[in-house]
């Protein structure tokens, strides 16, 4: 081979060298982007948000209705979530608030509204109104929530059980349980604002009590 021709192959053999690495060096360019890319996406995606599990039932912490529509409804309190709310629905229970109650506001496709004495929504006990516990437990079908009005720490005895999901009402209502059993009979009660022939809570009480514990009186206010 002569000089000439060796001289040719060393600046082609140099010229792919260079090249080679010119191109190595633009895709990890490339890869450290996409890396980058990657990492900024979730910022701009779904957000998730992680729940506690749900504790196990307890009979001190589940509530039953017997409702005029044929059954009893059992439902899970939620202490861990909503514990000053949970005690107002034990202190009313164990005082036999409830009993013969009306669900004065049903609306279809959205909840069934309890717990007032006087049955037009305007009513409560003479217990204080309490201070809103939102919290992360959503509105699903069978959820029981409180009802208030406008203000957010007014809820007091009222209650509404979900007929369906009702998402928007997460963290503006007080979430304190969920149904286990009996959804079947708070399907049944009448529709309404309220309904010409409503249905009631024929009794309620705290499953560990019994359905014939003796009823404990309202503390004076």
């Amino acid at each position: 081979m002569s000089g000439q021709a060796a001289m040719a192959q060393y600046c082609a053999l140099r010229r792919n060298f260079v090249l080679r690495k010119w191109i190595i060096a633009l895709m990890a360019l490339l890869a450290f982007g996409g890396v980058a890319e990657a990492k900024k996406k979730p910022k701009g995606g779904p957000q998730f948000t992680v729940v506690a599990p749900t504790p196990p039932v307890r009979p001190e912490d589940t509530w039953v209705l017997q409702l005029s529509t044929g059954g009893q409804v059992r439902m899970q309190l939620r202490p861990d979530r909503a514990p000053v709310h949970v005690d107002r629905i034990k202190l009313l229970t164990r005082a036999g608030f409830y009993d013969g109650l009306t669900f004065h506001r049903v609306i279809e496709g959205f909840m069934a509204q309890a717990g007032d004495p006087k049955g037009t929504g305007e009513g409560g006990s003479a217990l204080p109104d309490l201070k809103a516990e939102f919290n992360d437990l959503p509105h699903l079908r069978g959820t029981l929530s409180m009802a208030r009005t406008s203000a957010p720490d007014t809820a007091n005895s009222q209650f509404f059980i979900c007929f369906q999901p009702v998402m928007k009402l997460d963290n503006k209502y007080t979430v304190f349980g969920r149904v286990l059993s009996g959804m079947e009979f708070v399907d049944s009660i009448a529709r309404g604002e309220p309904p010409a022939d409503p249905s009631r809570i024929v009794r309620a009480w705290i499953e560990s009590d019994g359905p014939d514990a003796a009823r404990v009186p309202l503390p004076a206010s």
